[in-house]
């Protein structure tokens, strides 16, 4: 059974990477780097700013970190190390099969060894999830809007081959789940205790 699904996964990978382009690349490649969301996190931190007032506002940016920072430290600092699961591009089972991303000076993109789970994948629907949880009173298009971002990511790891299906599948859960967390048990707690003075 696992075999099964671990060749669903390998096709997976094999098709959607076979869909490339050098413009394609390109593409990908922005949305795959995490540089390019700097403007981004950047205007989520002001829409709190904005909206929430300084106290709600700071405890809004504390939450936004630590929701970030512990699923990137169970994704990467915990999950792949234990599992050490081989990313596609490390599968020698398909990597003379597939397309890599190459740098200018020759060099061709492969990600680390190990890509169970995806750190990208549930960093950003983690974020996605809570910002637009917190922003839904104020703008109620933010959070499927981050969404569909959080998808084009995960689809981007895919693309390159750096990640499974599965790998994109469970850090949506960890970052779901994470933010849920931090949502409802912190953030909230925080929010009535401050509108109940």
């Amino acid at each position: 059974m696992i075999e099964w699904f671990e060749s669903i996964d390998r096709a997976i990978v094999v098709a959607i990477n076979s869909w490339n382009s050098p413009l394609l690349d390109d593409v990908m490649w922005t949305f795959s780097a995490r540089v390019t969301w700097i403007p981004l996190y950047v205007f989520l931190i002001y829409l709190g700013f904005k909206q929430l007032g300084w106290k709600k506002a700071l405890f809004y940016f504390v939450c936004t970190i630590s929701v970030v920072g512990c699923t990137d430290f169970i994704c990467s600092g915990i999950i792949k190390e234990l599992v050490q699961r081989y990313r596609p591009s490390h599968n020698l089972l398909i990597t003379d099969t597939l397309h890599f991303y190459q740098f200018e000076n020759g060099d061709f993109y492969k990600g680390g060894q190990y890509g169970f789970v995806s750190s990208h994948a549930g960093n950003f629907f983690a974020l996605s999830w809570f910002v637009g949880w917190v922003m839904q009173p104020y703008y109620k298009r933010l959070l499927p809007t981050l969404l569909i971002l959080s998808i084009l990511i995960s689809y981007s790891r895919i693309y390159f081959a750096v990640h499974y299906l599965s790998d994109i599948i469970g850090g949506f859960i960890i970052g779901t789940g994470v933010a849920f967390l931090i949502y409802k048990y912190i953030y909230l707690q925080f929010e009535n205790q401050f509108n109940s003075k």
